[in-house]
């Protein structure tokens, strides 16, 4: 591995200055290296981090991935990673204007990395010389306490999913107000959650806030929270209530719940495990941004390395070589999802929609076919549009807000399914639906939907877990290794609440869309290593 070379570092800072002229925003300083595709086997399961920390798994990667290349070579584009600076890696054979349309790529990811509201508690340190200090870490306990590190590693990878990634954005956030959530926050956050007016009530006193901010802008939010008290006279008694509750609440982090809880964790001769799950937590944290924000922040690169190099004069004679790599990356398939197709073509049409001011109140009421296909305000809006969505949107809000169905007959989408045909032997696939309700649940279902756990405690020193069933159970065969970890951290036993199709019925149902799956809340217990599982008496019915 090495750093590009002068003429190809050239290349990329003449995109910098292009990319800036078109609107992104990004620091000036990147580090890009060379890379063989056997250097990108060895840092895929290190998640591109060269200095993270050593663990057994990542070594089974990297020997199960040599093998999958020597039976199938592939040859990657590039990867870039979000650290201070940000670093990208290539391929050594990668032509000049190869690297032109790679170069915008990466600096869609980088601008996207930097402004992206999401990744906001990662912009303040470099992660690179934090995962060095971590591995150093690791490498000493190592020495001293030999193989029970990677057990302790191994129980907190087991749940660092659950590690309070909104929380942590939460209270960033109140730090840079103060230390306290503001009064407006509170209203519409906490207070109206509370009222009785429902959804209803909830935007109507938006759009109320909305016309304020409109007429008023500089005393809006003044004259609505004053209205609020001559309404509400108990309204600032709740919000100083709510603050102390603040201070004083259970983090929902299942890491830190038992770092800062744990008898044994407080043991003199255990106090040393605190350290590696601090470093397993603090990675998690990191990489949740990632994880949540694939479709838009592939898509929002897709859309800038198209955008800039189609304008670049060193497309000239490449047009051919361009379409098809590019067509490798973003197009649409027929089944399955793309996360840069499908990204960038809602930045596409977004964007088209706010240049003809379709985003407004007016054309929703349309209904003549014609004059929809016609209407065109002519705004100029859409290029900042798309950049309001850059700095404040992560995919499943992306997704819910603007898949509709117009995106959908554009593209001639549709949900497929699979049948088996019974003569040949062979699945059948088929055009299911194409309504955007059932893309949008298509789409929705495959994000990152990691549990939420309710934490407590009971008798006899008892962790009990609270999973809130959201339509999703949890993965049988993982929860009795979790727990044993979850057991060993916490020094005693754990239950944990969870909601599992009924036995009596639930295989029976499985096969049909159409038929009302009923779930029952299920009692695990471990005790001792030793898993017990019993059916509680609350049913929970859902589609």
């Amino acid at each position: 591995m090495e750093l590009i070379s002068q003429h190809a570092k050239k290349i990329m800072e003449g995109c910098k200055e292009r990319a800036r002229a078109a609107g992104l925003s990004f620091q000036d300083e990147s580090l890009e290296y060379i890379v063989t595709n056997r250097d990108l086997v060895e840092l895929t399961p290190k998640v591109m981090i060269p200095t993270l920390y050593d663990y057994w798994v990542q070594d089974v990667e990297v020997l199960k991935e040599k093998g999958r290349y020597e039976l199938y070579p592939s040859n990657p584009y590039e990867t870039v990673i979000n650290t201070r600076p940000p670093i990208s890696y290539y391929n050594d054979n990668n032509p000049d204007w190869l690297n032109v349309m790679i170069f915008y790529h990466v600096i869609g990811h980088i601008d996207f990395f930097q402004n992206n509201i999401f990744f906001r508690h990662t912009w303040d340190y470099d992660f690179t010389s934090k995962a060095l200090s971590d591995k150093r870490l690791i490498a000493k306990l190592r020495s001293e306490k030999g193989r029970w590190v990677d057990y302790v590693i191994e129980f907190s990878l087991a749940i660092d999913n659950l590690v309070g990634y909104f929380d942590t954005l939460e209270n960033l956030n109140q730090t840079r107000q103060g230390g306290k959530q503001s009064l407006l926050d509170f209203y519409f956050d906490v207070f109206l959650q509370k009222d009785k007016g429902g959804t209803t009530k909830y935007i109507k006193e938006i759009e109320r806030y909305n016309d304020l901010v409109h007429r008023v802008p500089d005393t809006a939010q003044e004259q609505f929270i004053n209205a609020i008290k001559l309404k509400h006279p108990e309204f600032e008694t709740l919000y100083e209530q709510e603050q102390k509750k603040q201070k004083t609440r259970t983090n929902i982090d299942l890491l830190q719940f038992l770092m800062e809880h744990s008898e044994f964790l407080k043991k003199r001769e255990n106090q040393w495990m605190l350290s590696v799950m601090e470093v397993i937590r603090s990675t998690g944290l990191y990489f949740q941004p990632q994880i949540r924000t694939k479709i838009l922040n592939e898509g929002w690169a897709s859309y800038w390395h198209e955008t800039l190099f189609l304008r670049d004069d060193r497309i000239s004679g490449h047009e051919v070589d361009y379409s098809r790599v590019n067509a490798k990356v973003t197009s649409m398939p027929r089944v399955g999802l793309n996360p840069y197709a499908l990204g960038m073509r809602l930045f596409y049409y977004l964007e088209d929609k706010a240049d003809k001011g379709r985003l407004l109140f007016d054309y929703d009421r349309l209904r003549d076919r014609e004059k929809r296909k016609q209407y065109d305000m002519e705004s100029g809006a859409g290029r900042a549009f798309i950049f309001h969505i850059r700095e404040n949107y992560a995919d499943s809000m992306f997704v819910s807000s603007f898949l509709d169905q117009e995106f959908m007959d554009l593209h001639k989408l549709f949900v497929a399914g699979k049948r088996l045909n019974k003569e040949r032997m062979t699945w059948q696939y088929y055009v299911k639906s194409r309504k955007v309700a059932d893309y949008k649940n298509m789409v929705l279902g495959s994000l990152y939907h990691p549990p939420f756990i309710r934490i407590s405690t009971g008798d006899n020193n008892t962790l009990m877990l609270d999973h809130l069933f959201e339509g999703r159970q949890l993965v049988r065969d993982f929860i009795g290794p979790t727990m044993m970890g979850i057991e060993y951290l916490w020094g005693g036993s754990v239950e944990l609440f969870t909601s599992e199709p009924s036995e009596e019925d639930g295989d029976a149902m499985a096969g049909s869309d159409e038929t009302k799956l009923v779930w029952q809340r299920i009692l695990y217990t471990m005790n001792k290593k030793r898993l017990s599982r019993k059916p509680v008496n609350e049913v929970l019915k859902v589609w």
